[in-house]
């Protein structure tokens, strides 16, 4: 039976289906492919690592071996925007704790938690690589250096 109404599932594998087709249906590409997507969709789906797995003709296991072993991806929903806190040795001794405190306190999220509106998704690293700045916060590409609960304000509300 036909259906006449396009469902959101639909939508997103379609669009899956775009960013494969750029990479030219290519075995190879599929960490690039994986990149995209979350890029696109903020996370990687049950129904899209399948669906990965069928058009690349991977078995299902490598394609989650993948997605499981970079930190870049998640298999559970994130937010629009990933705010990340540095806690590497040249943030902590700079105080990045209190920094943490400070952007939790803001979002009302502990690390590893997104928002209800899926707005912010909140996580630490071990360090960016701009050590003179610490304490930093990114957002996104957007780096930040140990801004108060005001600049925070100003921050967060650059951020759809």
């Amino acid at each position: 039976m036909a259906r006449d109404v396009t469902t959101d599932e639909d939508l997103d594998l379609a669009h899956v289906d775009r960013i494969i087709e750029r990479h030219g249906c290519c075995r190879s590409a599929l960490i690039q492919i994986l990149l995209d997507v979350q890029q696109e969709e903020h996370w990687l789906s049950e129904e899209c690592l399948s669906h990965l797995s069928r058009r690349l003709q991977l078995p299902l296991s490598r394609v989650y071996q993948v997605a499981t072993f970079y930190k870049a991806f998640s298999l559970v929903p994130r937010g629009r925007h990933t705010v990340c806190v540095c806690l590497g040795t040249a943030c902590h001794v700079r105080h990045a704790p209190l920094l943490l405190g400070r952007v939790s306190q803001k979002l009302g999220l502990r690390p590893g938690q997104t928002t209800e509106d899926r707005r912010f998704t909140l996580l630490t690293v071990n360090c960016m690589g701009c050590c003179a700045l610490g304490p930093v916060i990114s957002i996104d590409a957007d780096y930040h250096s140990n801004p108060n609960y005001a600049e925070l304000d100003k921050i967060l509300n650059q951020y759809p």
